[in-house]
């Protein structure tokens, strides 16, 4: 919703609860959203984080998919890309990290890792091609955990002067000589489909932000992360199959 549409809404529920309170109107609430700090609340789980990565793009400025497709774009589009790391024992936001579209994934790696707390043992990190480099690899394993992220086409060894690089071998190997699929399924990378769920949650509260202000807009996406949190912490289903 609009900022304007907010104010109206938080007036009528409080018509109805039948409280005399003032809602804040649309310049209070653009003037704070600026430098609103936005806390994620989470629960945490029993033993080392398992993180799940993954990245999507977001509608910042410009229309719709249909009206550009119907109108070859005529208006200028801007995006927004967004990083988030799940935790796969409770599927909560750990991690989220907003950039402009011409950020890369792989520098971001780093900075989800600096979001969790030093004291926190992370078990292993999950992600997709876009963060097989040298330096994703060696952050991971400046946390002790382990990697699960595919080797992207023809990649090679290299020379293992790092942990990094001395981690990155086993994935290579088992995708050269038994072949991607059979890695994927022995290394568990299918987990990582939580977090792809999880980013399509995200965008189920709006296909783009509100906010103009990229400072705004990073508060705006941070808040949708608080919100499915909360909505997560009040449980998940259970899928068992029968028969």
């Amino acid at each position: 919703m609009a900022v304007r549409q907010i104010t109206g809404f938080v007036e009528s529920l409080l018509r109805l609860v039948g409280l005399d309170w003032t809602a804040p109107d649309f310049n209070t609430l653009s003037r704070h959203q600026n430098t609103l700090a936005v806390t994620i609340p989470y629960r945490g789980a029993l033993g080392p984080l398992n993180l799940l990565v993954d990245s999507a793009g977001i509608k910042a400025e410009g229309e719709g998919e249909w009206h550009a497709r119907k109108h070859d774009g005529a208006k200028r589009r801007v995006w927004r890309k967004i990083r988030i790391g799940v935790d796969e024992q409770n599927l909560e936001i750990r991690a989220i990290e907003v950039t402009g579209s011409n950020v890369d994934d792989a520098p971001m790696l780093p900075e989800l890792l600096s979001q969790i707390p030093a004291n926190l043992e992370i078990g292993s990190v999950t992600a997709d091609s876009a963060y097989s480099t040298r330096k994703c690899h060696d952050a991971i394993a400046s946390r002790g955990a382990h990697t699960v992220i595919p080797p992207r086409k023809h990649a090679k060894p290299g020379k293992p002067a790092t942990t990094g690089a001395i981690a990155r071998i086993p994935a290579l190997r088992a995708s050269k000589f038994l072949g991607r699929a059979i890695w994927r399924k022995w290394s568990g990378y299918h987990r990582r489909s939580h977090a792809e769920t999880k980013m399509h949650r995200v965008k189920l509260l709006g296909q783009g932000v509100m906010a103009r202000d990229f400072d705004r807009q990073v508060a705006e996406l941070h808040i949708r992360a608080a919100v499915l949190n909360d909505y997560t912490a009040l449980g998940i289903p259970i899928t068992e199959p029968i028969g």
